[in-house]
């Protein structure tokens, strides 16, 4: 029942993200012999500018023709090609992942000259954090397309209405809705957040509004007893004092 879905896809997105990123940071750090810096960018610049290419920037080329040979592969072993919609869509989001890597690539430069004045920059390419890279994915997984599961010649929207509008490489794809992760299911091995702790003041995914799915939070006090205020005491032994504190613990209806 979760073949097919926003997370699906995420899932996928992320993989192979974090595989181009993994692999690609070994590279520059000289711990594959497979691969090295790129090469490429090393006679490039502007002299005239007061900059040149230098550095270790990264070899992203060889980290995404790693993870399309090690992720897309055996999709296209076992499907023949795309095969079906669902292969077409998870071979399509592994390469959402990667572009994501690709597309926030940065330059990082370094100042050359007299008293730390920047006369001369040598300058490479580098990856973003994997959390810029997540957000970035997460992101598109919110904003994700539901793509029809017939397959004919491409990939196409579902709505009809939509199929004029192209979809991207960085867009992330699904067939199927997503279940409701909001109550219980045992068959689905879905926990639902019935008792869940949550965060009355957050806006974010641990606050109660998003996290209780509407359903309102109920408000019980909790009473934590610790020991605090330590003191060691010659010789030999640790004194402290036992501290009671009361708070307030929200969990979803």
């Amino acid at each position: 029942c979760f073949v097919g879905t926003k997370e699906t896809a995420f899932i996928y997105a992320v993989t192979s993200a974090g595989l181009v990123h993994s692999v690609t940071r070994s590279c520059s750090a000289g711990n594959m012999t497979e691969c090295s810096c790129d090469t490429n960018l090393r006679h490039g610049g502007s002299a005239s500018e007061g900059w040149h290419w230098g550095g270790c920037s990264d070899d992203i080329h060889y980290g995404m023709s790693f993870s399309r040979k090690f992720l897309d592969v055996p999709i296209k072993n076992i499907t023949g090609k795309s095969g079906s919609g669902l292969a077409a869509m998870n071979l399509h989001n592994n390469e959402a992942g990667r572009q994501a890597v690709a597309k926030l690539m940065s330059v990082d430069c370094r100042c050359h000259g007299v008293s730390g004045s920047c006369a001369v920059k040598t300058c490479w390419k580098t990856m973003s954090s994997f959390e810029k890279i997540g957000r970035f994915l997460k992101d598109k997984y919110e904003n994700s397309i539901q793509i029809s599961d017939r397959l004919k010649k491409k990939l196409r929207r579902k709505e009809k209405s939509q199929r004029q509008i192209p979809i991207g490489k960085e867009d992330l794809l699904y067939v199927n809705k997503s279940p409701n992760y909001c109550v219980e299911d045992q068959k689905l091995g879905i926990p639902g957040t019935q008792g869940r702790e949550c965060n009355r003041t957050s806006e974010g995914p641990d606050g109660c509004n998003l996290l209780c799915c509407g359903r309102g939070y109920n408000t019980h006090v909790v009473r934590h007893v610790e020991r605090c205020e330590c003191k060691f005491v010659w010789c030999c032994y640790v004194r402290c004092r036992r501290c009671e504190t009361m708070t307030d613990v929200h969990t979803c209806k």
